[in-house]
């Protein structure tokens, strides 16, 4: 099976027609309109965006299919996915989130600190989880300080634990 990321979520209805609010997790938001239909998490459904125009900090997009509010209002929070080879390659230290899951992770000296199983976003920057083989999960900053290197082709990432002080690592959150 593809990869698949995740490229706008659908948000209120707008208006009476079955327009919805879309935030869109590309670099040009109106990139949803070509590639054609999207997915759900579960695949089980494909949305396809007809029409959308720029709105404060989301779009207001037409979905094929979708003329009514109430139509409109039961795909509040959907989730829409992508094939990863629709999408455009990255340029030289550039990656997409989704190319990061399930990467291992290695402290600065080669230990194992276990899996890439999420990046986050609360709000104030991304937020990268390690799970570990055995324990609670690590939720990190995901800066250039913390994650020094990402190293895809080898399958990995290099994690600085912030407070790391002669060895000793801090309690995960």
């Amino acid at each position: 099976m593809t990869a698949r990321v995740c490229v706008a979520r659908i948000g209120a209805a707008h208006g009476l027609r079955g327009e919805v609010r879309l935030w869109t997790f590309t670099e040009d938001p109106m990139s949803v309109t070509r590639y054609g239909p999207l997915s759900t998490k579960d695949s089980a459904r494909q949305l396809e965006v007809s029409h959308a125009r720029g709105a404060s900090d989301h779009l207001i997009a037409t979905l094929i299919g979708v003329t009514t509010r109430e139509e409109a209002e039961r795909l509040n929070g959907t989730e829409l996915y992508v094939a990863r080879d629709k999408l455009p390659e990255t340029d030289e230290g550039e990656f997409y989130h989704a190319d990061l899951i399930g990467l291992a992770a290695f402290d600065a000296a080669g230990t194992a600190l276990g899996t890439v199983a999420a990046i986050h976003n609360f709000g104030a920057g991304d937020i990268i989880e390690i799970a570990p083989a055995r324990g609670p999960t690590l939720m990190l900053p995901f800066t250039d300080a913390v994650v020094p290197t990402v190293d895809i082709a080898g399958g990995r990432v290099v994690i600085e634990i912030p407070g790391e002080i002669d060895g000793d690592k801090p309690n995960s959150v």
